[in-house]
């Protein structure tokens, strides 16, 4: 059920993202700041976009509930397969041969590792002092980014905050999954620990974190960054912070460490391939004006 629930929420998420680049593209943002979502929730494809998001949510948040942290997330990655051809479809997105089997090696690669790592065990909740350690690890790699995002080519850029992204996924993924133990227990409990708040918290900061990635214009790189930060960064959070365990044997280390590596590899590709590309121009913009 984990992994259905995992497949339906990567779907959705897919043409969320889509959706809202589309509308990053058709008219950019004049605000880059805390401000970005509420500007860009006046815009109705957005809000489709943030529909299928939330459909997607529930789809992972249920997930959580009845799996494991290192299980779902890394099944989230397959997002990826169906956000470029529907990128393609509705921003005139340029995916090439080279972007699709790169993205199909870091699917492949991830789905290796959850294979050959199998995750197991895991707790309901960490102590606040490491949470506390895991959010200050996690700010000081993505405050930087934000700082400096508007440097570099936009695939370059794109890839920057994806990893952000993906981190700040991963990271809202553990509180979702703590939570939704927490819901079991009675609809009033989650209101009463202060977990949902830092869901809401780190959430709106991951969405914002993804709308700059999108509004590079770079889809592969966004997308395939998020997607290999977030698995990635789940699984250490739920060893480290959830006690969750992996396969321990020396010949399962080793191929943990390659399919890590492959999916690293696939996702360098992806950047790589577009950071020559243009942007899709937006819909009723001149090249010259864009």
């Amino acid at each position: 059920m984990d992994i259905v629930l995992a497949l339906a929420a990567a779907l959705f998420f897919a043409f969320g993202t889509v959706l809202q680049q589309k509308a990053g593209l058709e008219k950019p943002a004049e605000s880059e700041g805390a401000g970005l979502l509420v500007q860009m929730a006046k815009r109705p494809v957005w809000l489709a976009g943030i529909a299928a998001d939330a459909i997607g949510f529930v789809c992972q948040a249920v997930a959580l509930a009845v799996g494991r942290l290192a299980v779902v997330q890394p099944l989230l990655v397959s997002t990826v397969v169906f956000a470029l051809p529907l990128g393609a479809r509705f921003t005139g997105q340029r995916v090439r041969r080279i972007d699709v089997i790169a993205a199909l090696v870091v699917v492949a690669a991830l789905v290796a590792f959850l294979e050959i790592a199998d995750p197991s065990g895991g707790s309901d909740d960490a102590p606040l002092g490491e949470w506390l350690i895991t959010i200050g690890l996690c700010a000081a790699i993505c405050v930087p980014v934000f700082l400096f995002r508007k440097h570099g080519s936009p695939a370059r850029r794109a890839a920057a905050l994806g990893t952000a992204t993906g981190i700040l996924f991963a990271l809202s993924a553990a509180f979702t999954k703590v939570v939704a133990d927490q819901f079991e227990e009675g609809v009033f409990e989650i209101f009463v620990n202060w977990h949902l708040y830092a869901l809401v918290v780190v959430g709106y900061a991951s969405m914002t974190f993804n709308q700059l990635a999108l509004n590079t214009g770079a889809l592969a790189p966004a997308v395939a960054t998020s997607l290999a930060f977030d698995p990635i960064t789940s699984v250490v959070l739920g060893v480290t912070l959830l006690d969750e365990t992996l396969h321990t044997s020396p010949l399962g280390i080793v191929g943990t460490v390659i399919a890590l590596a492959a999916a690293l590899a696939g996702m360098a590709i992806l950047a790589r391939s577009q950071s020559q590309s243009q942007a899709p121009t937006p819909a009723g913009t001149s090249p010259a004006a864009a």
